[in-house]
């Protein structure tokens, strides 16, 4: 292993370690994109309703880290958060003055998972909901 120059000492003193990818890390709260399982633009994290697909993904990936654009509302975190306390999932709230991002919401792993998709882009019922509901429906119609 190539053993780090005097400047290259004094610029990670400086500036902290070197970092793989900051562009991609910036992008997406500070992780890489390899690593995420599912993500939301700001516009989506401020609706009202949570996503419930997000919901199915903290569900089924007790590991994950939830990241949250602390650049946003509170009000509009404050679901996500409530969720992710609901799932035992850890979460953290990024904020970077130097850097905007789109991205509002971030579920990702500590390691690489390469999802080819990874934005929702329509709130979809989860399957789990519509065997759950089907009781129910069933009964009405049958009234």
């Amino acid at each position: 292993m190539k053993k780090p120059t005097v400047d290259e000492v004094l610029q990670q003193g400086i500036y902290g370690p070197l970092e793989t990818k900051p562009d991609e890390r910036r992008k997406y709260l500070g992780t890489l994109r390899e690593r995420i399982i599912v993500a939301l633009k700001n516009s989506q994290v401020a609706e009202a309703e949570i996503y419930p697909q997000v919901e199915l993904y903290m569900k089924g990936n007790p590991s994950a880290h939830l990241f949250l654009n602390g650049n946003m509302n509170y009000e509009n975190l404050s679901k996500y958060v409530k969720l992710a306390t609901k799932y035992k999932i850890e979460h953290t709230i990024v904020t970077n003055k130097e850097h905007d991002t789109e991205i509002g919401l971030v579920l990702a792993m500590g390691h690489a998972i390469d999802k080819e998709e990874i934005f929702i882009t329509k709130k979809e019922v989860a399957p789990q909901e519509i065997k759950k509901n089907k009781g129910f429906f069933a009964k009405i119609l049958k009234m």
